[in-house]
């Protein structure tokens, strides 16, 4: 069993099995009204879908290539990406209004976060300049090893990230993810075996003390 970092005022929670997505959306999108309302903590909430394709706020019909699963318009920003067994997607239920107001810190917090738990593992991941995600050179050429797309709503956070652990990478085939078709996508299972999301999971426990440090560090500055 995953390790649940020590946070009194964050809900740590990890769900079993597949989660439909519309189910998921619902109560996130009632989780963060009552976080904005002063009525729940906030929540990082770790899961897994049924496969279906969601759309962001930019994203281009012409490349939903093959909607061979269903599809959602969904409100994070990006375009189209792929949720399905084996990927770790991850909902980040935040107050930036005690954690600082700054959205491109706390993509860019994020975006560490996911680096270091990915580096405990083994694998040397990176941001790319002008891509929002997380990429990788490991085994061969550069390759998007997860996705990030977020919405903030009077300053508090929904949606979050998608790490490819063990998906099926033929799916994404019905997308041009994110809309970068000149770049693969990879997961951790084809770069170093890992398969377990419990694995992942953990690194990511190991990490998000730090995230919240860095993300707090607006606040302190403002302070």
């Amino acid at each position: 069993m995953t390790h649940n970092p020590d946070m009194p005022d964050i809900e740590w929670r990890i769900s079993p099995g597949l989660t439909p997505y519309d189910q998921s959306l619902a109560e996130m999108e009632a989780r963060a009204a009552a976080v904005v309302a002063g009525e729940a903590r906030e929540l990082v909430w770790l899961l897994e879908h049924p496969p279906v394709y969601t759309a962001g706020t930019s994203a281009d019909p012409v490349e939903l290539v093959d909607p061979r699963f269903p599809v959602f318009q969904t409100g994070r920003g990006g375009k189209y990406t792929y949720h399905g067994p084996g990927q770790r997607t991850g909902y980040l239920v935040l107050d930036l209004n005690k954690r600082g107001r700054d959205v491109r810190h706390f993509v860019h917090t994020l975006e560490d976060w996911l680096i270091a738990a990915l580096g405990r593992l083994g694998v040397n991941a990176f941001r790319a300049e002008g891509r929002v995600g997380i990429w990788t050179r490991d085994g061969g050429p550069e390759a998007k090893v997860g996705a990030i797309g977020v919405r903030v709503r009077r300053w508090v956070t929904l949606h979050g990230f998608a790490i490819n652990v063990a998906p099926d990478l033929s799916h994404f085939g019905g997308i041009v993810p994110c809309g970068l078709a000149e770049f693969p996508v990879t997961s951790l299972f084809a770069l170093n075996g890992v398969k377990s999301l419990e694995t992942f999971d953990e690194a990511l426990a190991f990490s998000f003390p730090a995230f919240l440090n860095d993300l707090d560090a607006v606040r302190q500055n403002e302070a």
